[in-house]
């Protein structure tokens, strides 16, 4: 929907809003925000509210001092946990320059740029997610432990999976916010868990999935426990994946899956350093069933890619990136490389044929981004620099 000024004033009224939290992320996609009340809203919308730029991780060599936060009126939600008087009403906001231009490296922006230059070659994808998480017991100061809320496995039922009720009331949660859960289990670590969203466009899969690890955290807190998204949360232990499945069409509503997924494997080692972002990311990869190959397959194993063709539609999924990482610029930089893949035709190689190996260090996957002239033309200097240390 394209809600107007009017309209989220009127909802604003209608819902006893008193606290509006403007949003925005830093390069590395973490949730910022600033609070304003209802009166100051018609600022946000017209002028934008303006925050200090160069306090915000990427943006420390930002040329203006202060930056504007405008908001997105579709990304409205009540946040459900705050009390039904005085409510808090949540906006995703873009980031502007003071003279009204988008600001070239917030990441929410890059990926509007790339799902445009999708829409002028006819192309539209879609991501679907599947997101790992690990829940730990605190101390009795309330402190984050390493201990796990339970000792289940796989797709256990309680009572030994003692993390049901959180994650029933996540989803439920997130339900209310205007998100799309599809489906959640137990994974195969301890106090480990998974919830699935159904596939979405690009700007609406990344909203979510900032929105979705704030309310399993929040959530998690309120039952005593700590949420830990991070890539390897305990050694010996499976790690946090972040699987990303896509779709892609183009103007004819014909299939272009298996080339795009053809022109990300070909650009992946250099787009890697953005999927798996911390020294921890590459412990994870290898470990257990996270992929460490540049390889593919319709098997379903421990591969990169698995792409699958069921009732004559076709999905890709990725296996390599981590919660860590910055879905605004994920899937941005996975839109730019299957678009490469489509125009040039590409055909994915020999299944599970031998291929490079990924990145084993975040200083070599530093070092194929830096030296990448594709990654050069996405990614501004700024936030590459921030990502690779260099």
């Amino acid at each position: 929907m394209n809600y107007s000024f009017d309209e989220v004033m009127k909802f604003i009224e209608e819902e006893d809003v008193k606290f509006i939290r403007l949003a925005f992320r830093d390069a590395f996609g973490v949730q910022k925000n600033i609070s304003v009340m209802p009166d100051e809203v018609r600022k946000a919308f017209g002028e934008g509210t303006p925050i200090n730029a160069r306090e915000i991780a990427g943006f420390e060599d930002c040329p203006f001092a202060s930056l504007y936060l405008k908001p997105d009126p579709d990304t409205m939600a009540i946040l459900p946990w705050r009390p039904d008087h005085g409510r808090v009403l949540r906006m995703y906001c873009g980031l502007y320059t003071p003279d009204g231009e988008e600001y070239a490296a917030d990441t929410r922006i890059i990926l509007k740029r790339a799902v445009a230059a999708a829409k002028r070659q006819g192309i539209e994808f879609r991501f679907g997610t599947e997101m790992e998480f690990y829940l730990f017991r605190k101390d009795d100061e309330g402190n984050p432990t390493k201990i796990p809320y339970d000792n289940a496995g796989y797709m256990d039922i309680a009572p030994l999976d003692k993390c049901e009720n959180v994650r029933r009331e996540i989803s439920l949660t997130i339900e209310r916010m205007g998100l799309v859960p599809e489906r959640s289990h137990h994974e195969r670590g301890p106090g480990q868990n998974e919830i699935d969203f159904h596939y979405a466009k690009p700007l609406k899969a990344a909203d979510q999935m900032i929105t979705f690890k704030m309310v399993v955290s929040t959530l998690a807190d309120r039952f005593g426990l700590a949420a830990d998204f991070s890539p390897m949360p305990l050694p010996g232990k499976p790690g946090n994946g972040y699987h990303i499945n896509l779709y892609a069409v183009d103007k004819e509503g014909q299939d272009v899956v298996t080339q795009a997924a053809a022109g990300i494997l070909a650009r992946i080692r250099e787009l890697t350093i953005f999927l798996n972002p911390t020294d921890a990311s590459y412990a994870r990869l290898g470990n257990d069933t996270a992929p460490d190959k540049v390889d593919w397959s319709s098997r379903g194993e421990s591969e990169l890619l698995y792409v699958e063709t069921r009732n004559n539609r076709t999905r890709a999924e990725l296996r390599s990136p981590d919660a860590a990482s910055n879905p605004y610029l994920v899937y941005a930089l996975l839109i730019h490389a299957g678009l490469e893949g489509i125009e040039k035709g590409l055909a994915l190689p020999d299944a599970l044929a031998e291929e490079a190996l990924l990145p084993a260090s975040k200083k070599e996957a530093a070092k194929l981004a830096m030296k990448s002239s594709f990654v050069r033309e996405i990614v501004p200097v700024g936030i590459l620099k921030k990502y690779t240390n260099g």
